[in-house]
């Protein structure tokens, strides 16, 4: 099992805020990685751990080693669900571990970027249906990730998007812009 984890530019890494906040998120992206070693090695599971640090973000990914099935395809579970759970516990670790709430953003085996892509198609396929019918339409319940990256592209193609409902039923209308 190996981290990935690129070299900091000399100029993050200054006293300043910018400097703090980098160094904060090299420490979450660390922590994160620790835990999540221990979680693959206690699981028998085989998977590298990439971390970037990006738009004030920690990113993680636990990527296969090679070609062959490693079981990744546990970690992210039906739709997401063990993905999700494994994020907010990576995200308790390090609240534990350095006393500050993170916002790491975790993937397995590239989960996030194929459902990022049905997403935004998913997405299209609404405003197309909204341009047809002048008529709001309604989508299939999601998660708090999922659901920003629809309202983002709904708004990207002009169009107006809303959350409604509660827990697991909370999901995206979208309708004609108001212009």
């Amino acid at each position: 099992m190996e981290v990935d984890a690129p070299e900091a530019d000399a100029a993050e890494e200054t006293d300043g805020p910018a400097g703090s906040r980098s160094s904060r998120l090299d420490e979450e992206g660390d922590v994160a990685a620790d835990y999540l070693e221990e979680l693959l090695d206690i699981a028998d599971i085989d998977g590298d751990i990439d971390i970037e640090v990006r738009s004030g973000r920690t990113y993680i990914s636990i990527v296969s080693e090679g070609s062959a099935d490693t079981g990744l395809g546990a970690l992210v579970g039906a739709d997401g669900e063990v993905l999700e759970a494994l994020q907010e516990l990576t995200r308790l670790s390090v609240l534990t571990a350095t006393d500050a709430r993170s916002r790491l953003v975790l993937d397995v085996d590239g989960y996030r970027d194929r459902r990022g892509r049905e997403l935004t198609a998913v997405a299209q396929e609404a405003v197309d249906r909204v341009k047809e019918s002048g008529e709001d339409v309604a989508l299939a319940p999601m998660s708090a990730y999922e659901r920003k990256i629809v309202h983002d592209v709904v708004a990207d193609l002009g169009f107006v998007s809303e959350s409604e409902g509660e827990g697991q039923a909370r999901h995206i209308v979208v309708s004609p812009s108001d212009d």
